[in-house]
């Protein structure tokens, strides 16, 4: 059985983000006995969740854990209710169908360059991946840095309570120096 680390990237990022980046670094130094995959995420929820899902059939017999980042992080969530994997969330976000209500209309997407439409549609897939109330407690760990300046981090306090979760304060929606956490990080999905 392979370990696989999935990393979920947040809305408008790419497999470029930087704690992928200094992940697959440390694995590639350290634990090469670890697959890294880091997709770059369709524009759309639903084909997002069929990534997701494509990704699992491919790797049904191994041992999946996933870090997801923001928006990468609400996807983690769903992930974990569905396949009972181990999950770090970093700054997730926690109602994203509300957040994203400010990018309403036609979007481009940064890295890929793809055009697409945030309407109703977008947001009724967004919200078919909520998870009302976060099972397996002790499979999750949240991140968070109270100086993010996009999520309020009191609401993924208030969601993953039961969780294991480091709550800093300063820091920004990065996540400032994440590097610091990575050996925790796979230890807590791994080797516990």
């Amino acid at each position: 059985m392979t370990k696989v680390l999935l990393s979920l990237h947040g809305f408008h990022s790419s497999p470029a983000s930087l704690k992928a980046q200094q992940m697959a670094v440390y694995l590639t130094k350290h634990h090469p006995e670890i697959t890294f995959i880091c997709p770059q995420l369709p524009c759309l929820p639903e084909q997002m969740w069929h990534l997701i899902e494509s990704i699992f059939d491919t790797h049904k017999d191994d041992d999946i854990a996933i870090v997801g980042s923001s928006l990468g992080g609400y996807l983690a969530t769903k992930v974990a209710d569905i396949y009972k994997t181990r999950i770090i969330v970093v700054n997730p976000a926690v109602t994203p169908y509300l957040l994203l209500q400010i990018y309403a209309g036609e979007q481009t997407h940064p890295y890929t360059g793809q055009k697409y439409l945030i309407d109703d549609n977008y947001m009724a897939e967004l919200k078919a991946l909520d998870v009302k109330n976060v099972s397996l407690t002790a499979h999750c760990w949240v991140l968070l840095q109270q100086g993010d300046e996009v999520l309020d981090y009191q609401q993924a306090l208030h969601k993953y309570q039961g969780c294991k979760i480091t709550c800093e304060t300063g820091g920004d929606h990065s996540f400032v120096e994440f590097e610091r956490f990575i050996p925790d990080i796979i230890k807590f999905l791994f080797y516990f």
